[in-house]
Protein backbone atom coordinates (compact mmCIF):
# COMPACT_ATOMS: atom_id res chain seq x y z
CA UNK A 1 0.00 0.00 0.00
CA UNK A 2 1.26 3.38 -0.87
CA UNK A 3 1.43 6.00 1.84
CA UNK A 4 -0.52 9.10 1.28
CA UNK A 5 1.74 12.07 1.78
CA UNK A 6 0.34 15.50 2.10
CA UNK A 7 2.18 18.23 0.35
CA UNK A 8 4.74 19.92 2.61
CA UNK A 9 4.19 17.59 5.59
CA UNK A 10 6.66 15.07 6.83
CA UNK A 11 5.60 11.79 8.45
CA UNK A 12 6.81 12.92 11.93
CA UNK A 13 4.77 16.12 12.03
CA UNK A 14 3.25 16.58 15.50
CA UNK A 15 5.73 14.32 17.31
CA UNK A 16 7.12 17.29 19.27
CA UNK A 17 3.74 17.67 20.94
CA UNK A 18 3.81 14.03 22.04
CA UNK A 19 7.36 14.42 23.39
CA UNK A 20 6.38 17.60 25.22
CA UNK A 21 3.37 15.91 26.82
CA UNK A 22 5.52 12.94 27.81
CA UNK A 23 8.09 15.28 29.39
CA UNK A 24 5.42 17.18 31.32
CA UNK A 25 3.89 13.91 32.52
CA UNK A 26 7.30 12.66 33.64
CA UNK A 27 7.92 15.94 35.48
CA UNK A 28 4.56 15.65 37.27
CA UNK A 29 5.33 12.09 38.33
CA UNK A 30 8.78 13.12 39.63
CA UNK A 31 7.30 16.09 41.52
CA UNK A 32 4.61 13.89 43.09
CA UNK A 33 7.21 11.31 44.12
CA UNK A 34 9.42 14.00 45.69
CA UNK A 35 6.44 15.49 47.51
CA UNK A 36 5.40 12.06 48.82
CA UNK A 37 8.93 11.36 50.01
CA UNK A 38 8.98 14.70 51.83
CA UNK A 39 5.69 13.92 53.59
CA UNK A 40 6.95 10.50 54.72
CA UNK A 41 10.29 11.89 55.94
CA UNK A 42 8.48 14.67 57.80
CA UNK A 43 6.25 12.12 59.53
CA UNK A 44 9.30 10.10 60.52
CA UNK A 45 10.91 13.20 62.03
CA UNK A 46 7.73 13.97 63.99
CA UNK A 47 7.69 10.39 65.27
CA UNK A 48 11.33 10.62 66.34
CA UNK A 49 10.73 13.90 68.14
CA UNK A 50 7.65 12.55 69.90
CA UNK A 51 9.49 9.39 70.97
CA UNK A 52 12.47 11.41 72.26
CA UNK A 53 10.30 13.79 74.26
CA UNK A 54 8.15 10.97 75.63
CA UNK A 55 11.21 8.98 76.70
CA UNK A 56 12.73 12.02 78.43
CA UNK A 57 9.44 12.73 80.21
CA UNK A 58 9.19 9.11 81.34
CA UNK A 59 12.81 9.09 82.53
CA UNK A 60 12.14 12.24 84.52
CA UNK A 61 9.34 10.46 86.39
CA UNK A 62 11.01 7.03 86.46
CA UNK A 63 11.69 6.87 90.18
CA UNK A 64 8.63 8.85 91.23
CA UNK A 65 5.65 7.32 89.43
CA UNK A 66 4.40 3.79 90.05
CA UNK A 67 4.24 3.06 86.30
CA UNK A 68 7.81 4.24 85.78
CA UNK A 69 6.75 7.39 83.99
CA UNK A 70 4.91 5.66 81.14
CA UNK A 71 1.73 7.60 81.89
CA UNK A 72 3.66 10.83 81.46
CA UNK A 73 5.17 9.50 78.22
CA UNK A 74 1.69 8.82 76.83
CA UNK A 75 0.56 12.35 77.72
CA UNK A 76 3.61 13.99 76.13
CA UNK A 77 3.28 11.88 72.97
CA UNK A 78 -0.42 12.76 72.71
CA UNK A 79 0.51 16.45 72.87
CA UNK A 80 2.76 15.80 69.86
CA UNK A 81 -0.10 14.08 67.93
CA UNK A 82 1.58 10.71 68.36
CA UNK A 83 0.62 7.48 70.07
CA UNK A 84 2.84 5.38 72.30
CA UNK A 85 3.03 1.83 71.00
CA UNK A 86 5.14 0.54 73.88
CA UNK A 87 6.83 1.87 76.98
CA UNK A 88 9.34 -0.42 78.65
CA UNK A 89 11.01 0.39 81.96
CA UNK A 90 14.40 -1.15 82.70
CA UNK A 91 14.96 -0.56 86.42
CA UNK A 92 18.37 -2.23 86.45
CA UNK A 93 19.68 0.30 83.93
CA UNK A 94 17.43 3.13 85.18
CA UNK A 95 16.20 3.67 81.63
CA UNK A 96 12.95 3.89 79.72
CA UNK A 97 12.42 2.83 76.11
CA UNK A 98 9.46 4.34 74.24
CA UNK A 99 8.14 3.44 70.80
CA UNK A 100 5.88 6.09 69.27
CA UNK A 101 4.09 6.31 65.97
CA UNK A 102 2.63 9.15 63.93
CA UNK A 103 0.15 8.70 61.08
CA UNK A 104 1.41 9.70 57.65
CA UNK A 105 -1.13 12.20 56.34
CA UNK A 106 -1.14 14.58 53.42
CA UNK A 107 0.16 12.36 50.65
CA UNK A 108 -0.69 13.77 47.23
CA UNK A 109 -1.92 10.38 46.05
CA UNK A 110 -3.76 7.77 48.08
CA UNK A 111 -0.80 5.47 48.70
CA UNK A 112 -1.29 2.82 51.39
CA UNK A 113 1.48 3.97 53.74
CA UNK A 114 1.49 2.87 57.35
CA UNK A 115 2.35 5.10 60.30
CA UNK A 116 5.87 6.37 60.90
CA UNK A 117 7.36 4.64 63.93
CA UNK A 118 10.36 5.63 66.05
CA UNK A 119 12.11 4.29 69.14
CA UNK A 120 13.87 6.31 71.84
CA UNK A 121 15.64 5.42 75.04
CA UNK A 122 16.31 7.79 77.93
CA UNK A 123 18.58 7.13 80.83
CA UNK A 124 20.48 6.24 82.85
CA UNK A 125 18.91 8.30 85.56
CA UNK A 126 20.58 8.31 88.94
CA UNK A 127 18.83 9.73 91.98
CA UNK A 128 21.05 12.11 93.90
CA UNK A 129 21.16 11.17 97.58
CA UNK A 130 21.60 14.26 99.72
CA UNK A 131 24.29 13.97 102.38
CA UNK A 132 23.30 13.77 106.02
CA UNK A 133 24.06 16.66 108.34
CA UNK A 134 26.98 14.79 109.88
CA UNK A 135 28.53 14.05 106.47
CA UNK A 136 28.12 17.70 105.42
CA UNK A 137 29.73 18.98 108.65
CA UNK A 138 32.55 16.50 108.33
CA UNK A 139 33.20 17.53 104.71
CA UNK A 140 33.15 21.23 105.61
CA UNK A 141 35.28 20.66 108.72
CA UNK A 142 37.92 18.75 106.78
CA UNK A 143 37.98 21.39 104.04
CA UNK A 144 38.30 24.18 106.67
CA UNK A 145 41.10 22.38 108.48
CA UNK A 146 42.95 21.80 105.22
CA UNK A 147 42.86 25.49 104.37
CA UNK A 148 40.28 25.14 101.61
CA UNK A 149 37.45 26.96 103.42
CA UNK A 150 35.97 30.35 102.67
CA UNK A 151 37.91 32.17 105.32
CA UNK A 152 41.35 31.18 104.04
Amino acid sequence: MARLRLRGHRPDTGSATIWLLAGVLLGCVAFTAALSLGVVVGARHRAESAADLAALAAADRLLVDADGGCGRAVAVAAAQAATVVSCAVDLRADAVEVVAEVPVAGLPVGLPVGPARARARAGPLRAAVPPTDEEARAALGEAGAAGGGWGS
